[in-house]
């Protein structure tokens, strides 16, 4: 077991996740709860989001032959998603989703997209059809990652009266400029496993 790797994807998954970047959503969706039906609403999300990843991992192979889809394919449109992504933590704009509107939330919107995402959902995918041998290895990263995220969400407010939301916000574009780095990595290599495949 190679323990590099499942550190590195879970680094990965846990940045593309945006925890950080979140928390100010889950607390304003969860604003009415009290703070023990709050607590029990985080972690049933989460826990959702989970399956849904899994899911994902562990189907991935069977999605992509199902799509036709190429790798190459998937590294490109991982890296341009996960480029997009990463602007909109660096430079993020108005909000344009009412979360006040959510009293108590079930999957949408904070099971899935913000931590169950198609940025998040397209790096399973290929890491699970580029190396389906190491599925274990992915499926403990993605723990990792998740279990990282869901500490993160779960102590949310208080780690905002101790950082507040400027900070929150500068950690945040902070994962951002990690997170372009990556995506350039992952589109140069889906265009060059394109030229190689001629």
């Amino acid at each position: 077991m190679n323990w590099g790797e499942i550190i590195s994807a879970a680094v990965t998954l846990f940045l593309i996740m945006d925890p950080l970047g979140n928390v100010p959503v889950f607390n304003a969706v969860l604003s009415k709860l009290d703070r023990r039906r709050r607590t029990a609403v985080v972690a049933r999300e989460l826990l959702i989001a989970l399956v849904v990843l899994l899911g994902f991992l562990f189907a991935g192979n069977a999605i992509l032959g199902f799509l036709g889809l190429s790798q190459p394919s998937l590294s490109i449109a991982g890296g341009i998603l996960l480029f997009i992504i990463s602007l909109r933590m660096i430079f993020p704009g108005q909000a344009t989703d009412d979360e006040a509107d959510y009293a108590d939330p079930f999957i949408v919107p904070l099971a899935v997209p913000l931590i169950a995402g198609p940025s998040t959902i397209a790096v399973l995918l290929l890491l699970s059809s580029n190396q389906p041998d190491q599925i274990v290895e992915w499926s403990i990263a993605l723990f990792l990652a998740w279990f990282g995220v869901t500490i993160l969400l779960v102590i949310s407010p208080y780690l905002l009266t101790v950082i507040g939301t400027r900070g929150a916000r500068a950690l945040e574009r902070l994962m951002g400029m990690i997170l372009v780095i990556l995506a350039t990595q992952m589109l140069l290599n889906g265009i060059r496993d394109f030229v190689e495949s001629f």
